[in-house]
């Protein structure tokens, strides 16, 4: 089989490399047929992710296979799995988690205690697991991490469910239920504050404004139901409910300056540059702030009933729908959210 191999910077290529054998009686094969980069994976293709600096305790050396976000076909099971069968579609998550463990048990899957310290898909921190833009894959724990796709589910438009979908889902989703009607501020740089735009209109929301540079993601945000602005100056106050998605410290400040008292902040930037705070601000105005990487699989299924409600379009974010032979080539250029989709799995 093939694995897309992250080779240096805004460089990837197909390997050959030996197809996945079932090693336990839990275990799945399984075979991408939707898949898509998040921001971990923009991160690793320009290049952050592999360069070492002081305050970074992890870094990712190339070549490894890269990809963790897709819905896939079921090739082939152990014969204790009992969820999925072959032929199935599954959504797949992006940790690597067990099910049984206490922290599994308790929702933090991506804290898994039967597996090393952050193993996942995509990159080789916590072992080698290959990437999900790779022609077939081993899943050890196949009840606990996969998410069969329900019946008439578009995989191209639930490409994502394995990470950021199902993220945005758990970024405003918990906290609209216990603020209804919250204001909603997102501030971003691609599909996550996207999709958190249209999961927070579709839940109540009673204004979701999006900050972005980018014109065209404005344009969308706007087609999903938020306010736009360019930037956060002049300064917005008042937000109940404030989401960061660009990696970048000082919008993380001004987000966190933005809310109302007793404010929410949840970031899902990758923050791979130090910064600084306004902590004094946020003492004064009594800020919660979260910053985590997410327990995904434990919210997949409530993501996906919010998808087959009918109330979000997440078709609306995919950007670009891109065959699986143009990898190499289509997945460095800057799209928004292409989908790469293979019509042999």
């Amino acid at each position: 089989m093939r694995e897309l191999t992250y080779v240096a910077r805004r460089t990837v290529e197909w390997r050959e490399a030996p197809d996945p054998r079932l090693q336990g009686d839990g275990e799945a094969i399984v075979a991408p047929v939707a898949a898509t980069p998040c921001d971990v994976d923009s991160a690793i293709l320009a290049g952050h992710a592999t360069r070492r600096q002081p305050h970074m305790q992890y870094s990712v050396d190339p070549p490894f296979a890269l990809g963790h976000e897709c819905v896939a076909r079921v090739v082939e099971t152990g014969d204790a799995v009992t969820t999925v069968r072959p032929g199935d579609l599954v959504v797949v998550p992006w940790s690597i988690n067990c099910g049984s463990c206490g922290r599994c048990r308790a929702g933090l899957t991506a804290h898994c205690e039967a597996v090393p310290y952050m193993t996942m898909y995509g990159a080789p921190i916590g072992g080698s697991w290959g990437g999900l833009f790779s022609d077939l894959v081993r899943v050890p724990y196949a009840d606990a991490m996969l998410v069969p796709l329900p019946t008439g589910f578009d995989p191209v438009a639930m490409a994502s469910a394995g990470d950021n979908w199902s993220l945005a889902w758990r970024l405003v989703a918990p906290h609209l239920r216990a603020r209804p009607g919250a204001r909603v501020l997102v501030v971003a740089r691609g599909s996550i504050g996207l999709y958190v735009c249209d999961i927070a209109r579709a839940l109540g929301a009673r204004e979701v404004r999006y900050v972005d540079p980018e014109p065209a993601h404005r344009e969308l945000a706007r087609a999903l139901g938020a306010a736009t602005a360019e930037s956060l100056e002049p300064l917005p106050r008042g937000f109940d409910i404030a989401v960061e998605a660009t990696g970048r410290v000082d919008q993380l400040a001004l987000a966190v300056k933005s809310l109302a008292p007793e404010g929410v902040c949840e970031s899902a930037g990758n923050h791979f540059r130090p910064g600084e705070l306004p902590l004094l601000d946020m003492y004064l105005t009594g800020v919660t702030l979260r910053i985590a990487r997410d327990n995904v699989r434990a919210h997949i299924p409530d993501a996906l009933e919010l998808a087959a409600s009918g109330r979000v379009s997440p078709e609306k974010v995919v950007s670009h729908v891109i065959d699986w032979e143009d990898l190499p080539h289509a997945l460095p250029q800057k799209h928004l959210k292409p989908v790469f989709v293979r019509s042999d799995a």
